[in-house]
């Protein structure tokens, strides 16, 4: 909140903004490193460990060049899945370890095997991973082309899977890598053309957010009897990729059965990874390989927090008894009130009358599904469903108070009432696009934790969803962490009332990895801003950096609109309207053009300044 606080004062960044913390990006990529050498020392393991990064994961230039200038020492590298992906960490690694691995993954063509192989020529520490039996050939074609010796790893296809969306992309059926029959026709090709030597990786893939240990402990075995089998055929292995999984704890729930959860910590996972490769090498008698982990998500997700502000809220009945004592005396008075109406009508006013809130409720639901009924034949006005809609939504907030004097299911039992029907959740309208910075909350599910960043002294009395900006029924967040044992999320998040003329501010956290770069433009909301903070002595911060997000302009390029002829189209239109009478005089018209102008070069998102005009 400071932060925001000090950024308001300086009138420099509006919402929504990400804050990102560069010092806990490198507290989590000094845990990784020192999880796996406290894993290797304990062991006993005679290799070691080298980190890389997926830069897919989060592909912002100052998160890259952090992880290159933080993992400088212990040689910590990058991985690229496509050709732009992979000339960008080239470029970043020449700041970086010589010894730092450069994974060249992905599906690749002649293009992308000639800018890994150059990436040897410049000294960089390139491993083509194969992802197909057919990308051999492509890689020896070139490299006769460039008259080198390349570096090859293969992606093994395992068996072991894990449940869940993230468990998908593994398997015998998962999408990448190689079977048994396919690394074994791979390893022959490069004997016949005396290549063998060549072949130095074994990479796989589980999955990304891998639950348990057990799953760890099954996947790394299994690979680790392929990369042994390999070392004994004749390659010259020396690099065991692990790839993704480590998992975080969205959730707090700490639990496997949870699919937004792990139930292990960083060293427990180090552990687990060490000692079955370990294992499978000292049965096989082969030499212990270099272990490479390319964690993305365990890496980059907490450095980061979404901060965005909420602008309305949808109004609930107030649920005072009076008010719908009022109502009901609107409606009884109410002439031409079909006669089954009509004793609904009296019928719920006799429950309100006598105080029983529970015959109430169950009344006012059926006449508000009868009066619904009668208005769609034309039988009863607008004004008399609304009315029948507002006593409804009255006798719920009473209930709500009678559910502190009796339970739920006494209620369902006697009167057929849900949850539905006594809670009263409110819809927060935010100043955010879901699709652009939670993408993952739309479309596969992800819980994030949502908490406010101020009024953490006052209790939050509402229950309430979170609406954003686009014209689309999905843009709504309404599950949150509910802080379950077994991670079950809530339908609500409880939040402060709204407050006129003071701003209520929220923060999504855990959301450093893939959010930013899986968002899409729905609606032509762009990218946020960034401020960047790191602490200085005596506990005080800096601002260290600020990075504009995407203006109307920018978000009009990417679509292959041309904002400037855009303009001069619309410049024409202004006189013609001039010359039409349309504008009181010449200086309308050029009040108009500036708004036209400003409008092009602004933010994407609402702002908060009510004077428009201001600086003509």
């Amino acid at each position: 909140m400071e932060v925001l606080e000090k950024l308001q004062e300086a009138g420099e960044i509006g919402l929504p903004l990400i804050i990102r913390f560069p010092e806990i990006l490198k507290d989590r990529l000094d845990d990784l490193q020192t999880a796996f050498q406290s894993a290797i020392f304990r062991k006993g393991y005679r290799g070691k460990f080298q980190g890389v990064f997926p830069v897919k994961c989060n592909p912002d230039r100052y998160v890259v060049e952090d992880i290159i200038r933080f993992g400088g020492d212990v040689a910590f590298g990058l991985e690229a899945g496509s050709k732009p992906e992979l000339l960008m960490a080239m470029t970043y690694m020449c700041k970086g370890s010589a010894d730092a691995l450069l994974i060249c993954n992905g599906y690749k063509d002649a293009e992308y095997v000639q800018l890994a192989l150059i990436a040897r020529q410049l000294g960089m520490n390139a491993i083509i991973v194969l992802e197909q039996e057919e990308e051999l050939q492509i890689v020896l074609k070139m490299s006769q082309y460039l008259r080198m010796q390349p570096v090859i790893g293969v992606r093994g296809k395992l068996s072991t899977k894990h449940s869940g969306h993230w468990g998908e992309t593994s398997g015998d059926k998962g999408k990448f890598g190689l079977s048994a029959t396919e690394i074994l026709s791979i390893v022959r090709s490069l004997k016949n053309v005396g290549m063998l030597n060549a072949l130095r990786l074994l990479h796989f893939h589980i999955g990304s957010q891998i639950p348990s240990l057990s799953i760890v402990d099954e996947g790394v075995t299994e690979a680790a009897h392929i990369y042994c089998e390999l070392s004994k055929i004749g390659a010259s292995m020396r690099y065991f990729d692990i790839g993704g999984g480590l998992g975080i704890d969205y959730d707090g729930s700490n639990s496997s059965a949870s699919a937004m959860s792990v139930c292990y910590t960083v060293e427990e996972y180090a552990e687990q990874v060490v000692r079955a490769v370990d294992n499978a090498c000292a049965l096989k008698k082969v030499k212990s390989p270099t272990i490479c982990c390319e964690s993305g998500r365990g890496l980059v997700s907490h450095h980061s927090v979404l901060v965005f502000d909420a602008f309305s809220v949808s109004k609930l009945p107030c649920g005072k008894e009076h008010s719908a004592g009022e109502d009901m005396k609107v409606l009884l008075q109410y002439q031409g009130l079909p006669h089954d109406l009509m004793v609904l009508s009296e019928e719920l006013a006799r429950f309100l009358k006598i105080g029983n809130v529970e015959g109430a409720l169950a009344c006012a639901k059926q006449l508000k599904v009868e009066c619904t009924d009668s208005f769609k034949l034309g039988l009863i006005s607008l004004e008399v469903r609304a009315i029948a809609d507002q006593l409804y939504a009255s006798v719920s907030s009473l209930m709500s108070e009678e559910l502190k004097k009796a339970s739920l299911p006494s209620l369902t039992k006697k009167f057929g009432l849900g949850i539905s029907d006594v809670d009263q959740i409110a819809t927060y309208h935010i100043n955010l696009s879901i699709f652009k910075s939670v993408p993952d909350s739309w479309a596969i599910g992800q819980i994030f934790p949502i908490v406010p960043i101020h009024r953490l002294d006052e209790e939050p009395v509402m229950r309430g969803i979170l609406s954003d900006l686009t014209c689309d029924s999905d843009g709504k967040i309404s599950s949150f962490v509910a802080g379950d044992v077994l991670g079950k999320p809530s339908s609500f998040l409880p939040l402060h009332k709204l407050e006129a003329d003071r701003p209520y501010f929220l923060g999504m956290f855990l959301g450093g990895a893939y959010q930013e770069v899986l968002g899409s433009m729905h609606n032509l909301f762009g990218a946020t801003h960034v401020v960047h903070v790191v602490g200085k002595s005596g506990g005080s911060f800096q601002i260290s950096r600020h990075l504009s997000g995407q203006s109307v302009s920018n978000v009009l390029y990417a679509m292959q609109h041309d904002p400037l002829s855009m303009l001069t189209d619309l410049h024409s239109r202004i006189l013609d309207s001039l010359q039409e009478g349309r504008f009181g005089d010449i200086s309308e018209a050029m009040l108009a053009l500036h708004m036209l102008q400003r409008s092009f070069s602004s933010y994407t998102y609402l702002s908060h300044d009510h004077d428009c005009h201001s600086g003509f």
